[in-house]
């Protein structure tokens, strides 16, 4: 265990300068936080913090408990979740690590179940350590942390810190208009990413994955809902539903948390947050 600390406190050092909302700081939207249903909020906080190399702090009047990577936050609400991440809209969330044979070996040693082989198709080869490659692609490997919560890792030796949020993955029968959708709704860049329907905001790649199974909504799952930053909210929102867009809760101040916030469903049932003033959070 003094080894982990160690290791997590070399991280956080290493981390901490970096890790906050840059890429809102100069953008209309980017993307904002994950946010986790679960009963053990401690557990979670190892997994995210020592396992992943992310920073707890806190914001807010409250002292609300946050954890801080580049260019995303992770957020917990206190409830039991109905399941896991697969399965759900949203299979998983993606990380780019600078070196993913000691965050994989950490991992490891603290338990995490790596997922690799389950995960990926055969054209993948996947050694002892759970880790994964083939000719032509990116160095790979799938964990399942706290409460079934699905995290990849992608290695990518080329940025400036040690870990940083790489994309969103969505899953469903429809992925291009699930991609068509968020270009639409939120002006992400259209594009595509190993062979699937992707999409572009600042700070992180939307990648819509098709299945021939039916998927279940995110909300009540272990990842709740996924949020976006936005700038001049409740003009956005205005906005939304003009076009239509209906808001499961409309824009709202939250004074104690010094930020406004709204929610939507998109079609598919992915339970999206929209924030403005999360970018403050450091």
């Amino acid at each position: 265990m003094r080894k982990l600390i160690v290791v997590a406190l070399t991280l956080l050092a290493s981390v901490s300068a970096q890790a906050q909302l840059t890429a809102a700081r100069n953008s209309e939207i980017a993307y904002g936080h994950h946010h986790i249903n679960t009963t053990d909020v401690l557990a979670q906080q190892r997994f995210w913090v020592e396992g992943l190399g992310g920073r707890l702090s806190t914001f807010g009047s409250g002292n609300r408990e946050v954890i801080v990577f580049p260019n995303v936050l992770v957020l917990f609400s206190e409830r039991a979740p109905e399941g896991g991440s697969r399965g759900t809209a949203v299979n998983h969330v993606g990380f780019e690590t600078t070196d993913i044979h000691s965050t994989v070996s950490r991992l490891r040693e603290m338990g995490y179940e790596m997922i690799s082989r389950q995960e990926l198709p055969s054209v993948y080869e996947v050694d002892a350590q759970g880790i994964a490659s083939r000719p032509g692609g990116n160095t790979i490997a799938f964990v399942l942390g706290p409460d079934q919560t699905k995290v990849e890792l992608i290695e990518n030796t080329e940025i400036p810190q040690p870990i940083q949020l790489h994309h969103i993955h969505w899953s469903g029968m429809e992925n291009e208009a699930m991609r068509d959708w968020y270009v639409d709704v939120f002006g992400a860049l259209p594009g595509s990413r190993i062979g699937q329907p992707a999409a572009d905001l600042p700070g992180v790649n939307l990648t819509f994955a098709p299945t021939r199974d039916p998927v279940v909504p995110t909300r009540g799952h272990s990842l709740d809902h996924v949020g976006f930053e936005v700038r001049n909210l409740e003009q956005f929102c205005r906005q939304l539903e003009a076009r239509g867009i209906s808001l499961d809760r409309g824009y709202t101040e939250v004074a104690s948390l010094g930020i406004a916030i709204a929610f939507l469903t998109d079609p598919w049932g992915t339970y999206i947050e929209l924030t403005e003033g999360l970018v403050g959070v450091e």
